[in-house]
């Protein structure tokens, strides 16, 4: 039901798009837009400088506070790269030094299990190690590989809802409003299509990546008050990207000249996406574990079941390695 409600409303915003109203809409966009637009590189390098001094603040963690680590000096590093996103000559170096962070993070945690943080990481350095160089014939694509790392990163998370809906089950139990009254085991996976689908919508025509980007702001942004600033840390760079995403007012997606053929091209996208996406996840994931392995049940040292922090109740995740004190 959920698809095919997002087919529909795709469908429609597709006829809309390339109707007057669509152009009315699109000029509205602009002109609330167009001072972050004009400003788009600058208000990037100052999200990824603000994500980075924000783990530095939380302290002992790998890019995001679900990764933690012991290791003191990761935190000064993720300072450092805060510092380098400020100058042209400065910004591959901190490229670098995402990648390089995901790479020493293996160290501590599954492979499988860093996917999910692997297409944010590699759009975020894609975006710096082109704008570094404005005379080169690829800066014109800054934006785009960042846009495909939050779409792709958005698609693949959105899986975890339907392949372990259960550790979700506790986050729901203790906050039951997140469902707007639906049973739990619907509205998780209805929650993994709509996460699923604006992810995709973002690699689509112009009004229907710029209508998904500002959905995906106000969801991110209402999480904020009940999970807090940890939650806001964690997502920074998707919504700094989204706001850049909302504002651009660049053609997108597949150049159509038919009404017909570009309705049509939805379902097929999406189609394709699953393919890939899904594809992908379930034969990486078949690969690296054994499912017929029975999985040991184990909670937090506290007792707290977890659901975003991998751990050895999670298939694809390993213990948090203990933090001492420094």
């Amino acid at each position: 039901m959920g698809i095919v409600l997002v087919l529909v409303f795709f469908a429609v915003t597709v006829v809309v798009e390339r109707s007057p109203a669509g152009t009315t809409i699109g000029t509205v966009l602009d002109r609330f837009t167009s001072p972050l637009w004009l400003r788009s590189d600058d208000f990037m390098r100052a999200i990824i400088g603000a994500f980075f001094v924000a783990v530095f603040a939380v302290g002992g963690v790998y890019l995001t506070p679900d990764l933690q680590t012991p290791n003191e000096w990761v935190s000064w590093l993720q300072l450092l790269i805060a510092l380098l996103v400020f100058s042209r000559k400065t910004m591959p170096l901190a490229a670098a030094g995402i990648i390089g962070l995901w790479v020493i993070a293996l160290r501590d945690y599954d492979f499988f299990h860093l996917l999910d943080y692997l297409a944010l990481g590699v759009g975020v350095a894609g975006y710096l190690a082109l704008a570094a160089f404005p005379e080169s014939k690829y800066y014109q694509y800054r934006f785009a590989v960042l846009r495909w790392g939050v779409a792709i990163a958005l698609m693949w998370s959105s899986l975890e809802k339907f392949a372990y809906a259960e550790w979700f089950h506790p986050l729901v139990e203790e906050r039951p409003f997140l469902t707007f009254g639906m049973p739990r085991d619907t509205f998780i996976p209805m929650a993994g299509v709509a996460e699923f689908t604006m992810g995709f919508g973002l690699l689509w025509t112009a009004l229907i990546r710029r209508l998904s980007a500002i959905a995906l702001i106000i969801i991110f942004t209402a999480a904020v008050y009940p999970f807090g600033r940890i939650d806001l840390v964690g997502h920074a760079l998707i919504m700094g990207t989204l706001f850049l995403i909302a504002a651009d007012p660049t053609p997108s997606g597949l150049k159509l000249k038919g009404l017909v053929p570009a309705i049509g091209s939805v379902p097929a996208g999406l189609l394709a996406a699953l393919v890939i996406i899904a594809g992908s996840y379930w034969t990486l994931h078949g690969a690296f574990y054994d499912y017929g392995a029975a999985q040991p049940v184990v909670t937090a040292p506290d007792g707290e079941l977890l659901t975003h922090m991998p751990n050895a109740e999670h298939p694809h995740g390993m213990a948090v390695p203990e933090i001492t004190a420094q």
